[in-house]
């Protein structure tokens, strides 16, 4: 199961990931400019479930340059082809600033109604919620935030991953206990989704470029095992689709991914020339 990471830098999105692990698999930054700067994936086995996690950079940070944006959302692509079976919203337990505002802006431009159907809301620094709180509570009482969920099929979840690391499983204040939570959300919404993953034309084919470099590799001399084949053919194709996509806006670039038609088309077209 394929699960796509989403949410601006600082975020708590590589701690997310490695809460869900239960073992320190992805670097954690912890100066507050840096953050993951990029895509990376990493599969484990948790609770009987095989899951990949892609641990993004910022996709919807304002401060980053158009060539590394896209850099890092074409790596984003080919890790999630032929695609993700969920997408976690990563965002923090806080004051709602406009900077939280202009993420649920971005995220509600670039998803698609279908992207959404395999979403769910994710919040981190669950210590910031008041005592006896819930994050229902809390979501309901913030209009975008209520949105968003709403968006996602009333989705929603809270971690702490500092504080809720070793308290009791049956305990509501307890990462033990909202990543089995999180995990029966992601089983029963891939069951309504009939078991399929998020796709589109666009990371249809970029898989099928994929398994054409995977076949190239196959057929060239060495002793690759399947894993470092499909890892090398992802990379050839990372590099051929910054080359291919070199004069697509990061923007149309991201509403491809999330399955916006009219731009959507604009890079699939780009890809079959």
């Amino acid at each position: 199961m394929r699960i796509a990471v989403l949410g601006k830098t600082g975020a708590g999105k590589s701690s997310l990931a490695n809460t869900i692990f239960g073992e320190d698999a992805f670097r954690v930054y912890h100066n507050l400019k840096s953050g993951t700067r990029e895509c990376q994936s990493e599969t484990r086995s948790v609770s009987g479930r095989s899951i990949t996690l892609i641990d993004t950079p910022g996709l919807f940070d304002t401060d980053r340059s158009e060539e590394e944006m896209k850099r890092e959302i074409v790596r984003c692509i080919t890790e999630c082809a032929p695609g993700p079976h969920a997408f976690l919203i990563v965002l923090k337990v806080e004051k709602f600033t406009e900077q939280e505002q202009e993420v649920i802006n971005k995220i509600q431009e670039y998803f698609s109604e279908e992207a959404f159907k395999y979403a769910t809301v994710l919040f981190t620094h669950g210590d910031q919620l008041p005592d006896g709180e819930t994050i229902d509570k809390l979501v309901s009482e913030n209009k975008p935030l209520d949105d968003l969920v709403k968006k996602c099929g009333g989705r929603c979840h809270v971690i702490d991953n500092k504080y809720w690391k070793d308290k009791p499983k049956n305990e509501y204040r307890s990462n033990k206990f909202q990543v089995e939570e999180l995990l029966k959300t992601i089983d029963k919404m891939v069951t309504e989704n009939n078991g399929g993953c998020y796709t589109n034309e666009m990371l249809q084919k970029v898989e099928e470029m994929i398994k054409q470099e995977e076949e190239k590799i196959r057929l060239s001399p060495g002793n690759m095992t399947e894993g470092e084949i499909r890892e090398e053919a992802k990379s050839r194709v990372c590099d051929g689709l910054l080359s291919a996509l070199a004069d697509v806006e990061p923007g149309a670039l991201l509403a491809a991914f999330f399955g916006v038609v009219v731009m959507g088309g604009l890079v699939v077209l780009s890809l079959k020339r």
